[in-house]
């Protein structure tokens, strides 16, 4: 039997929950194809398990109950609800693996398949190192550390960016003895320096052995071979390193396509080098988060149903969950010199502010805010503090909106807000723009 369809989703990650119901209600016929959970990895495996593990850590919970609760808020790795929603929008759901069998053409099972739209939604997956004797412990990535009950006496992390940072501090919190591993300088080293240097004094405090510059360089029954020499013992080891986006082995050679890596994607979405295919979210390579996949979702349904879409990435922000929280949007320092921006660049110390004085002083941490000096408006923040998460999310407006730093400097905020920490260098950043 052959179902025919205006628009396939291949791949129903967080993006897919976006883009098949705005389809749906426009009148189109949708059909979505998922071989494991309808809405990926973030409800289940990722996000939304580890933020509330990381929650219940800061709380003291107890282990058992932090696991019960933990996939309470993974719906128990239940999609039926999902389901159900798409059911009653009219959106079909085909179960299994789907492959691609030609332009306009795929196949589900012993199922056929035609569109004459196709969104590529197939996420990304783990990367593993090849490492000699990694045969020889247990080891995790996230998916599976997120979906366990298991509490390690002994955990080694392998890789020191947002993943390996949050769940070191989580299961460290619960009791295990945490050893987290980075190859490169620092922690978190796509970001502005002080950002990973004041992660890693955090993490060092709560008790976590924190390596930077050094590989792993073997594993050998559960001792971990670092480059410089040093030996850990550990019991299990989370593998945290990257992901990649998943575009092997479902048939996109057929319509023309590369497979070794992310897809290219214009601004509205639309893959480049095929017609009427379309990628949202971490199978495009750009910023792969889940916010980023409901934009581009966003993006292209107008672009679908033929109305004007242009997806802007210049303030995309990169959060870790951690305590202290760490917020970036925006060019890093590096980039804006990349770039050749003429770049300015203040600070502020979390404690300058009264909202802290309030709170007894006890709450650390910095921002650092980065203006184009030509164009007088900011082009980056980064901070790491409590909450940062979400008082500096106002930057993510101002660098989106390019609203001139003397304007933005012109703003109040409530007293005593952690809010005011932006004040003082945004407005030694509008003082330097008016004076050169």
């Amino acid at each position: 039997m052959t179902e025919s369809f205006d628009v396939v989703i291949l791949g129903c990650g967080s993006g897919g929950e976006v883009l098949a119901p705005a389809l749906a209600q426009a009148g189109r016929r949708v059909a979505v194809v998922e071989e494991r959970l309808l809405g990926g990895e973030c409800p289940y495996f990722a996000c939304m398990p580890s933020k509330a593990l990381l929650v219940d850590a800061a709380a003291h919970a107890e282990w058992t109950a932090a696991v019960q609760r933990r996939d309470e808020v993974a719906a128990h790795r239940d999609d039926s609800a999902v389901a159900r929603r798409f059911a009653d929008e009219g959106i079909t759901v085909l179960r299994g693996r789907g492959v691609v069998t030609g332009p306009g053409s795929l196949r589900v099972g012993d199922n056929a398949v035609t569109w004459a739209d196709l969104v590529v939604n197939t996420g990304s997956v783990p990367t593993v190192p090849p490492i000699d004797g990694l045969d020889t412990i247990p080891t995790w990535t996230s998916d599976q550390a997120l979906s366990s009950a298991e509490l390690p006496a002994r955990l080694g992390v392998l890789g020191g960016g947002p993943v390996g940072c949050e769940l070191a501090q989580a299961y460290s919190r619960f009791g295990s003895t945490v050893t987290l591993i980075e190859a490169l300088p620092r922690l978190l080293a796509a970001e502005a320096e002080f950002v990973g240097t004041a992660l890693a004094e955090a993490l060092r405090a709560d008790g976590i052995d924190v390596r930077t510059d050094v590989s792993l360089d073997r594993v050998d029954a559960g001792r971990l071979h670092l480059a410089d020499g040093s030996q850990v013992d550990s019991d299990r080891l989370l593998i945290a390193v990257g992901r990649r986006p998943a575009v092997a082995d479902i048939g996109l050679d057929k319509l023309g396509l590369a497979t070794d890596g992310p897809l290219e994607v214009d601004e509205a979405c639309r893959v480049k080098g095929a017609d009427r295919v379309w990628a949202v979210g971490d199978v495009t390579g750009v910023a792969p988060f889940t916010h980023t996949a409901n934009y581009q979702a966003r993006a292209a349904a107008e672009a679908i149903l033929g109305r004007p879409a242009a997806t802007d990435y210049r303030a995309i922000p990169r959060a870790v969950y951690t305590a202290p929280a760490v917020y970036c949007v925006g060019l890093t320092p590096d980039q804006a010199h990349e770039q050749g921006i003429d770049l300015l660049v203040e600070g502020n110390e979390v404690t300058n502010t009264a909202r802290a004085s309030a709170e007894g002083g006890a709450a650390t941490g910095r921002i650092e805010l980065y203006a184009d000096r030509a164009r007088g408006v900011l082009v980056g923040a980064a901070g790491v503090g409590a909450g940062a998460d979400s008082w500096l999310a106002e930057t993510t407006l101002a660098i989106r909106a390019q609203i001139p730093l003397g304007l933005y400097a012109d703003t109040v905020h409530a007293f005593p807000t952690w809010g005011e920490v932006v004040e003082p260098p945004l407005r030694r950043l509008a003082a330097e723009v008016k004076e050169g």
